[in-house]
């Protein structure tokens, strides 16, 4: 199997660093081929704007998506976004490694989604959901938190988990991937805070490291998050009325 990580921190000594490095061992020990999107440290540009296309459609005014679709066309891609589309078209895996920050993506993956998911490439009007180009390959998140689970529950301060991942995983879904539950680590206060004892930290790493190293080895094994697809829908986008889930009054 092949194995994309994006790893998205800034630090590499980080917790999230020591996630994605005990990754990368436990997979190619089970004899996997693992490769890495390290963004911070590959300098990608998560901005999307006009400098990005030499050639434009529209040299006035800046439509991204009709950019994106005519460079993807043309063989004119940006080189860092070809490299990332290359990985994610190798990848039969793709792992998202990452802290929670302000409730959602860090700026930089936000980015990378922005500029690597190309209109007219890797995704359309017609191509997406169950229908998305990159059907066939599964996807799961790693994430860490600051504060604990309990404040990610339903009525936690922090707001209910499943909630919060819920446009990462519609994102991936709307590639065509099947979205894995994901592997969330509560309560990483380390880094310098002084309201967590470097031992405490410590502890608490190593035993988040072990638990992702035995969930990898049964990821392929592993259920996906269930999501409706286009024969679910009418022609408005919603739940057909005889569907088992549709909201009825």
């Amino acid at each position: 199997m092949n194995v994309l990580i994006v790893f998205c921190h800034p630090e590499p000594r980080s917790f999230n660093g020591a996630m994605k490095e005990i990754a990368v061992q436990s997979l190619e020990r089970l004899g996997h081929r693992v490769e890495v999107s390290d963004l911070y440290a590959e300098r990608f540009d998560p901005v999307e704007g006009p400098t990005h296309y030499a050639e434009r459609v529209e040299p006035n005014t800046f439509f991204p998506l009709t950019e994106q679709r005519h460079a993807f066309e043309c063989t004119a891609l940006p080189a860092d976004v070809k490299r990332e589309i290359a990985r994610l078209e190798r990848a039969d895996l793709v792992i998202l490694q990452f802290p929670l920050w302000w409730h959602g993506l860090p700026a930089m993956l936000k980015g990378w989604f922005d500029r690597v998911m190309v209109y007219g490439g890797l995704y359309s009007g017609s191509m997406r959901y169950d229908r998305g180009h990159l059907a066939g390959k599964r996807a799961i998140c790693s994430v860490t938190t600051g504060s604990p689970a309990t404040a990610f529950t339903r009525h936690g301060r922090g707001g209910d988990m499943a909630t919060l991942m819920w446009p990462t995983h519609c994102s991936l879904y709307y590639l065509g991937m099947e979205v894995l539950a994901p592997q969330v680590v509560y309560g990483v206060q380390g880094g310098g805070l002084s309201y967590q004892a470097e031992s405490e930290f410590r502890e608490h790493l190593e035993c988040a490291k072990q638990a992702w190293a035995e969930r990898l080895t049964r990821l392929e094994d592993a259920r996906p998050i269930p999501f409706s697809g286009w024969r679910d829908w009418d022609e408005h986008g919603v739940l057909q009325s005889e569907h088992p889930l549709a909201w009825r009054v």
